[in-house]
């Protein structure tokens, strides 16, 4: 696994409940800011081996990406833990997390 992969990993687990964090500012903080798609692809392969709370991950936009069922759990998950979702967007000024 590779330090990027590590730090990605410890990043998504670091998300409380009640907040979100964007692809691209994931992958900014683990030192690549233009590694957002490779954030895609550890979340969608390695989300159920590590417990990860993949739904706490947004596009840029504020919008979840996800669509049909997916992303239908994806809200409702928001949903439950508090954070306002209307039409797949959530308020990124409200619920969005930095890690200071």
């Amino acid at each position: 696994m590779t330090k990027f992969t590590e730090d990605v990993l410890d990043i998504i687990k670091m998300i409380p409940a009640g907040k979100v964090m964007t692809y691209g500012q994931i992958a900014a903080y683990a030192g690549n800011p233009r590694g957002a798609r490779q954030v895609s692809r550890i979340l969608h392969s390695m989300s159920m081996a590590h417990k990860l709370p993949w739904h706490r991950v947004i596009n840029s936009k504020g919008l979840v990406s996800l669509s049909g069922e997916a992303g239908f759990v994806q809200c409702s998950m928001l949903a439950d833990e508090g954070i306002w979702v209307v039409d797949k967007k959530i308020d990124l000024k409200k619920y969005l997390f930095k890690i200071i």
